[in-house]
This record gives C-alpha cells, sequence and structure tokens, in this order.
C-alpha cells in the first residue's frame, strides 16, 4: 500500500504506474480523486502503452476537496463565491471515462454499488488498465 504523505496532490497515478512496472506480476488499484487525477492524468495513457495491469477508481466530487480544506484552515476569513468557484470543478464538468477511453484505457461509470463492483470485478479479471469513474457527494 502506497500513500500520499502530503504536498503532492496528483501523484496517485503515476505512483500506480510505477508500482506496475516494480512489480508486473501483482495487479495495482489506484483509489484517485477527481481533482488529484486532473493533475496527472496523462498517466493513463502511459498504463495504456505499457499494458500495465492498473485498475483505477476515480472517486468524482466535482471539487478539488483538498484544496477546499486547507483554504479553510489558512484562516483568512470567509472565503466568498469567486474564491471557491476556482476549486469547483462541476462547471464544465470533466468526463473522465471518454478521457480515460481516448487515451487508450477502457472506462466505466456504474450508477449503483452493484454495478461498481461488477466493473470492479470485471476489471480485475481482465489484464491491463481500468478506470471506473465513481460520481460521490461533494464533502464541500
Amino acid at each position: 500500500m502506497l500513500c500520499l504523505t502530503g504536498g503532492s496532490i496528483g501523484q496517485g497515478l503515476p505512483v500506480a504506474v510505477g508500482a506496475a512496472v516494480a512489480c508486473p506480476d501483482r495487479p495495482v488499484i489506484a483509489l484517485e480523486a477527481d481533482g488529484s487525477a486532473l493533475y496527472t492524468f496523462q498517466a493513463l495513457w502511459t498504463m495504456a502503452r505499457e499494458n500495465l495491469n492498473v485498475t483505477v477508481v476515480l472517486f468524482n466530487n466535482r471539487s478539488y476537496a483538498v484544496l477546499n480544506m486547507e483554504l479553510d484552515r489558512v484562516g483568512a476569513g470567509s472565503p466568498g463565491p469567486r474564491a471557491r468557484a476556482q476549486l469547483d470543478l462541476s462547471e464544465p464538468p470533466v468526463d473522465f471515462v471518454a478521457l480515460a477511453s481516448g487515451l487508450g484505457v477502457p472506462a466505466s461509470r456504474p450508477e449503483t454499488a452493484e454495478e461498481l463492483v461488477a466493473d470492479l470485478r470485471r476489471a480485475l479479471a481482465e489484464p491491463g488498465p481500468h478506470l471506473i469513474e465513481a460520481v460521490v457527494e461533494p464533502i464541500f
């Protein structure tokens, strides 16, 4: 298990690439947030090019949630709507399934928990990279 220790938004997908290259006989599951993924989404192309056995579960809450938390912590008072809008990823909405497909990675967007489990089982049973976009409620 490799996890963020702080200060490196966007490291999840490249770390998954590194884990898959280091241990090609082991499947890699990357749990990634939408905002973080936008920093290094091109890593999916590398996963496709190298046929890496990585399943990305992308949690899409349409927000840079960690940056919203940091904005609240800096003591700058109440951020206004323009400041909050800079951390909103809902307009326009990012279509991660289309982006992943365009980079050569099969992708899905399950609508229910049961569909998510089925998609995860299918991805883990097939070699190569996959992306599963799980749309979740924003925490801010």
